[in-house]
């Protein structure tokens, strides 16, 4: 799948986050990459400050970023459904660490 689909597929599992949730992200962008290069099997990355963690000293900061990487999805999917799916699961999972929720949690919820 070419780095615009999985793009594309980004902005639809965004869509998926319910519209109470979503409308509270500010200051985030999420990022399309091929592969982290640290961790070559890593699905997707959250970096920056959780909104549970932001004091007075946050003001001014560059945006948190989230960043999906598109081999290592594609990697362990078999058809274009599972990469829409993992996509999904991956973007979510990501952005939910924005809102401080943690990997435990996570999995709890089925998001792990």
């Amino acid at each position: 799948m070419s780095p615009e689909r999985v793009g594309g597929r980004v902005g639809g599992a965004r869509a998926q986050i319910p519209p109470q949730r979503g409308r509270g992200i500010d200051n985030v962008v999420v990022l399309v990459e091929a592969r982290n290069d640290e961790e070559p099997s890593l699905l997707g990355l959250y970096h920056g400050i959780a909104l549970t963690d932001r004091d007075s000293y946050y003001a001014g900061s560059l945006p948190d970023t989230v960043t999906i990487y598109r081999e290592a999805i594609l990697d362990i999917c078999n058809t274009d459904d599972e990469v829409v799916e993992e996509v999904a699961i991956t973007v979510i999972h990501e952005i939910a660490h924005y809102f401080g929720i943690d990997d435990d949690r996570l999995h709890e919820l089925g998001w792990g």
